[in-house]
């Protein structure tokens, strides 16, 4: 005979590891590995855009381009107004992941920030 017990209030006990896990502990590790990812590749962008930047600054120099500084400019505003959409788009889906959102959304700026 299986003398296997459920505790039926640990459904509903909020400080219970059943509980915590499943709604604080899990959604706070998917929001922080989004957002060490999300950094990451910021990073990365930047590294790239700055890197083909600096390489038609080059070829400006010797002559093979002409560079508008308010087309730069202009590139630079839309690049910034993507990364904005981007990041608001992965908070505003993280915080979905449980019904208060909070410890996902919170894993997310910690992950940020680490990373």
């Amino acid at each position: 005979m299986n003398n296997t017990a459920v505790d039926a209030s640990a459904s509903t006990d909020i400080f219970s590891s059943t509980f915590l896990i499943g709604n604080v502990g899990a959604p706070f590790v998917i929001g922080m590995a989004v957002g060490y990812f999300a950094k990451k590749m910021l990073r990365t962008a930047l590294f790239l855009g700055g890197a083909a930047i600096v390489l038609m600054f080059v070829f400006e120099y010797y002559g093979i381009v002409d560079i508008s500084d308010a087309n730069l400019q202009s590139a630079a505003n839309a690049a910034t107004e993507a990364a904005k959409t981007s990041g608001s788009f992965l908070v505003d889906r993280v915080t979905r992941i449980t019904s208060k959102g909070v410890s996902g959304a919170g894993g997310f700026f910690v992950g940020f920030k680490l990373g």
